[in-house]
């Protein structure tokens, strides 16, 4: 009896668990459903805010002012990057980071991606990082957070090895958060510094620069302007007004024809944006990624061993009459392809980036079109700093060379020209690259020192048999000579002394004398065996360069 009610017990015991055990479960799925349906809503808000944020930062400061820049002949911080970059290779950085300030109400007034869009993508399939500032969003103004994100993409370019460029379009310095927007400018010319000769910098100004905002474009490499909509200045016209007295415009003040014509702070200057992105994609071309690379190599049709009859004939007979040493530049390079630098500053002396057989070269000239191709303060200036780029970037560098000598005057004198004259000598005799230097015509006293002579380790140098190596032209020398009794005899025995290119070519200081129309094949094999050249200075921790 004792075990048939125990086992009853057991039984009702073993129900009554089952039963809890099934509502315990019950219980647990509805909380499990529950649960998940509330992650699930989870995601699916936080999916929906992103796409939001994605989409502000797309529209930056809004349609009205979309429509604003355009009205201006301006493209949109976005648009610029479509058109500068290969379609669909620009990888955005930081597009949901925002400003922290929380003064003057701006705690209210946030935008993801702030006012700059930054990232890399690649040109003619090349990696390059890009900041464009968003004119739209706070007037471009600069926060801590717009800095942050530029700083970013200039540290991983440094990391990389691939070029910066920047897109400036920005009122300047956010008032509104004080000292931190000075802090981040600081940060950013740090940066500049620190990447200047390591990769290349370009800084293309498509709307206002004012302030301290204009030292970050002037500590970069090369500085292009957009013509009408972009203003370069420290000081504003209203404060200029105020402190001087003078009335002037943005244009005129800081405007593209003033700094690439007058200053020298541009270095080009284009139609409208458009062109200026274009020609910005066919420049970096030229470039190498770092100054880990060799000059850059593309296939050519050009035939390396061309001979250019029409150089026989370019020199004038007549040593006074000038011609234009584009057209000798134009002969030799591949495919009469030459994207000069500062063209419509210092004329006197043509700079800019070619190709032979291929391979990026600079190319350095006097025109006797201009000033009849004298070395002045601003020539020497425009000169040394090519010099000193290609020589950072492997650039191998061709000096094309006739120069009457230093321009005189007072006003070259009281302006410098010893010190400023004395940067050109530094940055060839300083430059390790190749160095091949061609003689047409007039090669006179310092000035056939400083341009890439031998006696500054040029590597191979060629005189045409137009070329006149001499300390100065006859009739100076002859009238100095003999006290200002000299006669058209004594000229003339002169002339045949040093009239030519000999006195430079029995002491070795000229390598050979060619056939002009042989010079893009002498140059081609030239740079060939020059390729490998390896030189290297004496361990210091920088030069005192004249300044």
């Amino acid at each position: 009896t004792k075990l048939i009610l125990l086992d009853s017990l057991l039984q009702e015991m073993s129900g009554i668990i089952q039963k809890r055990l099934g509502l315990l479960a019950a219980s647990s799925f509805r909380l499990t459903r529950t649960c998940s349906t509330m992650g699930a809503q989870q995601t699916l808000k936080v999916r929906r805010q992103i796409e939001e944020k994605r989409q502000a930062a797309l529209m930056g400061g809004g349609q009205k002012r979309i429509d604003a820049q355009h009205a201006k002949g301006k493209l949109t911080a976005r648009e610029r990057i479509n058109v500068l970059l290969d379609p669909g290779t620009f990888v955005e950085y930081d597009m949901f980071m925002e400003h922290t300030c929380t003064d003057f109400g701006m705690e209210k007034e946030k935008i993801p991606g702030d006012s700059v869009v930054t990232g890399h993508g690649l040109i003619n399939g090349r990696r390059t990082y890009v900041f464009s500032q968003d004119f739209t969003v706070f007037g471009g103004s600069l926060s801590m957070a717009h800095a942050k994100k530029i700083c970013k993409i200039m540290d991983q370019a440094v990391l990389v090895g691939a070029p910066v460029i920047g897109l400036n379009d920005s009122g300047g310095a956010r008032i509104q958060e004080g000292v931190e927007s000075l802090a981040g400018y600081a940060d950013i010319f740090q940066r500049n510094v620190s990447s200047s000769g390591v990769v290349p910098q370009i800084s293309m100004i498509m709307g206002p620069c004012a302030g301290g905002a204009v030292y970050s474009p002037a500590l970069t490499d090369w500085t292009f302007m957009v013509k009408d909509t972009s203003y370069l200045f420290i000081t504003g016209p209203d404060v200029v007004k105020t402190v001087t007295g003078e009335s002037v415009t943005q244009e005129e003040l800081g405007g593209a024809k003033t700094h690439s014509t007058l200053s020298g702070v541009a270095h080009k200057s284009f139609e409208n944006d458009i062109d200026a992105l274009l020609q910005l994609r066919s420049f970096m071309g030229y470039l190498p990624q770092s100054n880990r690379e060799p000059a850059p190599v593309r296939p050519s049709d050009d035939p390396w061993d061309r001979h250019v009859p029409g150089l026989n004939t370019v020199v004038p007979l007549e040593s006074t009459t000038a011609y234009d040493m584009m057209d000798v530049i134009l002969g030799v390079v591949d495919e009469r392809e030459f994207f000069e630098i500062m063209p419509l500053y210092a004329k006197n002396i043509v700079t800019g980036f070619g190709r032979m057989a291929g391979r990026t070269v600079g190319i350095v000239g006097n025109n006797p079109k201009h000033a009849a191709g004298c070395l002045d303060i601003n020539a020497s200036v425009k000169g040394a700093r090519f010099v000193r780029f290609c020589d950072a970037f492997n650039i191998p560098i061709i000096t094309f060379e006739d120069v009457p000598g230093f321009l005189p005057g007072t006003a070259q004198e009281y302006g410098g020209i010893i010190r400023h004259g004395a940067k050109l000598l530094y940055a060839y005799a300083e430059a390790t690259v190749p160095k091949i230097t061609v003689i047409t015509r007039k090669a006179y006293g310092g000035a056939y020192d400083v341009m890439s002579s031998k006696h500054l380790k040029g590597d191979t140098n060629y005189a045409w048999p137009t070329a006149e190596v001499a300390v100065m032209g006859s009739k100076g020398a002859v009238s100095i000579i003999f006290r200002g009794k000299g006669s058209a005899e004594q000229e003339a025995e002169y002339v045949d002394k040093f009239g030519n290119p000999f006195p430079a070519a029995v002491r070795g200081y000229v390598d050979d004398i060619i056939e002009p129309a042989t010079t893009r094949k002498r140059i081609c094999e030239d740079l060939e065996l020059l390729a490998n050249k390896k030189t290297e200075h004496p361990p210091k921790k920088h030069a005192n360069m004249p300044l």
